[in-house]
C-alpha cells in the first residue's frame, strides 16, 4: 500500500479552519437550542427522527446509531424528550416488542424554528467549509503549499 503524501502547510490551514467553523457552528446549534428550550441533545434528536433516510423506522436502536450513543442513553434522551413534550412513543405495529419515536406538533414547531435557523448558519460558513474542503479532497490543492 502506498504511503500518503505527507500534509502540507496549507492543509494543515484547511485542517484548522474546518475545525473551527464546525466549533463555530456547533456553539452556535448549542446555543440556539437552549434559547429554544430544548437541551441540544433533544434537538439533535429531533432532527434524528425527522432526517431518517426514506423507509427507516424511529426505533430506538436506529436512533441510537444515528446519534452515536448506546442504547440506554437513548432510553434516557427519549424519555426526557417525550416528558417535556417534544416526541411521543407507541409500540411498533409490524412488531409489538419495538418502540416507534415521532415527533409531536410541539416538537415538529421547535425543529421547524432551529432548522430555519441553522440552515442560514450553514450558509454563513459554507465558502469557507468549501475552500477548505476542497484544499484536502482535491490531490491538485495539495500541490499547492504556502
Amino acid at each position: 500500500m502506498p504511503r500518503a503524501p505527507a500534509v502540507t502547510g496549507h492543509e494543515y490551514r484547511s485542517l484548522a479552519d474546518v475545525r473551527h467553523a464546525i466549533r463555530q457552528f456547533l456553539a452556535f446549534s448549542e446555543a440556539a437550542a437552549r434559547k429554544a428550550g430544548v437541551e441540544p441533545q433533544q434537538h439533535q434528536l429531533l432532527l434524528a427522527i425527522r432526517g431518517l433516510p426514506e423507509g427507516a423506522r424511529a426505533d430506538v436502536t436506529t436512533l441510537a446509531e444515528r446519534l452515536q450513543v448506546r442504547h440506554h442513553s437513548a432510553v434516557e434522551l427519549i424519555g426526557r424528550a417525550e416528558a417535556a413534550g417534544f416526541v411521543a412513543r407507541a409500540a411498533d405495529p409490524a412488531d409489538a416488542r419495538r418502540v416507534i419515536v415521532r415527533l409531536t406538533r410541539r416538537g415538529g414547531s421547535v425543529l421547524e424554528r432551529l432548522s430555519r435557523r441553522h440552515r442560514a448558519k450553514i450558509a454563513s460558513l459554507s465558502r469557507r467549509l468549501d475552500a477548505a474542503l476542497r484544499t484536502l479532497v482535491r490531490p491538485e490543492a495539495r500541490r499547492l503549499d504556502g
